[in-house]
């Protein structure tokens, strides 16, 4: 009996020690990398470049940015960043060479023409790599009666090597991509969406003759948000409403009166009582600030049972979900061009930088999610705390002074960090959980409650108004986004 033990430990021992080589020593399994032979310009997935790929070519080129982004990679044949006339002529000449790569080389020699070595056709890469979107380089021919009537006068971009020439060729494929979303749109916009949408565009206008071209970009990428996302059809009338109650926000801010609050010479009866016109006015709600109740009744069972939901909503983000999130919020040119708009302590009193990056962050989430909103909400919830602990592990010291200190990835001010991100997308979600009226009168009643705890000061009146504005800013987002709208995939 004691030989047969002997020997099952000694089996057990060996198959441990086969076992920890394998999984140490040999190198696939250590490393944990999974990688995929990507073949450019095969675009119908057959593994060979025939006439197929060039029709598909010619669907995307009439529809460009309704291809997914993993369709438009693999036609950036140059490997430049950008879809332009040389990928679509090594794409031909590789299908009139029966899809022989040797052989549409020697032809472009004997031509003295440069064409890519066969070996450079193919990309072998990692399966979880981000890979960005190229930037649309080609001619547009519908910019003759484009709604952006500058459009003609932009020429196709040559080069992103310098920095002036990358934000030209972005601001570009931006312009082209709105343009193709407001043909789709326009038609079925209501009055007021309407109304919206040329002031908007007057405003792009505007920076477009004064040649900001960073603001520029950041504008025409907030009008194709819009133009491919949002839609009030079937949606409650106060969300909308919302947006005219936030601008009547950013107006108090900047009023004589709030200036005379802020020198001593009113008190902060006053500039609530606008506040207060402004409700009425807007959105037809009756509100007496001074005697506004606390914003939750922890007695109802409901406000439990809510919560419960919020949380198994949240809970349900994967690893994967957040991989997926960081590599969109690391890599994605659009998203890093918005988060990139920052401003020194105090210099964004309208929360003017936050609301672009986190319509993009709830676009990914969307998609990452399926579509369904209070997983995408509760996606990002989780994720927006996930570089907390470790950034604030970092010496102050030594924190860039322009960038949110609580988390890189996430828009925001040094004195905001994930504050005003987690505001627009908690009140965006309690829209979902409750409606948004009820959203409306908590975010009144939270930030009352944080106004009256720090003695009307004006600091805490500035963070009142600013965080009503994120607030505002989420709610509208969160309930006029329509998933079925999302035609456009990252991958």
């Amino acid at each position: 009996m004691k030989n047969w033990n002997r020997l099952l430990l000694a089996l057990c021992l060996f198959g441990a020690l086969g076992y920890a080589y394998w999984k140490l020593a040999i190198p696939t399994h250590r490393t944990g990398i999974r990688s995929e032979l990507v073949m450019l310009g095969d675009l119908d997935g057959d593994n060979r470049w025939t006439a197929t790929d060039l029709a598909t070519l010619e669907v995307v080129l009439a529809n460009p940015f309704a291809a997914p982004n993993s369709i438009v990679w693999r036609i950036d044949m140059n490997q430049n960043g950008m879809i332009d006339t040389e990928d679509i002529s090594i794409l031909r000449a590789l299908v009139a060479s029966a899809g022989d790569p040797y052989a549409a080389e020697e032809k472009a020699r004997l031509k003295n023409e440069r064409f890519p070595r066969p070996r450079e056709l193919y990309r072998y890469v990692s399966v979880a790599e981000y890979r960005p979107r190229p930037l649309w380089a080609l001619p547009y021919p519908q910019a003759t009666d484009s709604v952006l009537d500058w459009l003609a006068s932009l020429p196709p971009p040559m080069s992103t090597s310098s920095y002036s020439e990358a934000l030209a060729a972005a601001v570009y494929s931006e312009s082209v991509r709105f343009d193709q979303a407001w043909r789709k749109r326009q038609p079925q916009l209501l009055p007021i969406e309407r109304e919206y949408a040329a002031k908007k565009l007057a405003h792009v206008k505007t920076l477009f003759l004064s040649g900001a071209q960073y603001e520029l970009l950041l504008a025409l990428t907030e009008l194709v948000e819009d133009a491919e996302t949002l839609t009030v059809r079937g949606q409650p009338e106060l969300p909308l409403k919302l947006l005219t109650f936030r601008d009547h926000l950013r107006e108090v801010l900047g009023s004589p009166l709030y200036a005379e609050f802020k020198a001593g010479k009113q008190d902060w009866h006053a500039v609530l009582k606008i506040v207060s016109g402004h409700l009425q006015a807007d959105l037809g709600l009756t509100y007496d600030f001074e005697t506004l109740e606390p914003p939750r009744n922890l007695t109802h069972l409901a406000n439990y049972l809510q919560r419960a939901e919020w949380q198994y909503y949240k809970s349900s983000a994967q690893e994967e979900d957040f991989r997926l999130l960081i590599a969109y919020a690391q890599h994605d040119p659009r998203y890093q061009r918005a988060v990139s708009r920052t401003s020194k302590k105090l210099r964004d009193p309208n929360v003017e930088n936050h609301n672009l990056p986190m319509v993009l962050l709830l676009r990914e989430a969307l998609r990452i999610k399926g579509g369904d909103k209070k997983k995408a909400v509760g996606l990002l919830d989780e994720a927006i705390r996930i570089p907390y602990a470790w950034i604030k592990s970092i010496p102050r010291e030594t924190l860039p002074g322009s960038l949110a200190l609580d988390n890189f990835l996430l828009p925001g001010n040094k004195e905001d960090g994930a504050d005003k991100s987690r505001h627009w997308n908690v009140f965006g979600g309690i829209c979902l959980y409750k409606s948004p009226q009820e959203a409306l009168d908590l975010a009144l009643k939270r930030e009352m409650q944080d106004l009256r705890n720090d003695k009307y000061s004006e600091d805490a009146m500035r963070e009142f108004f600013r965080d009503m504005i994120a607030d505002l800013n989420g709610m509208y987002h969160v309930m006029t986004v329509n998933p079925g709208l999302l035609a456009v995939e990252h991958k």
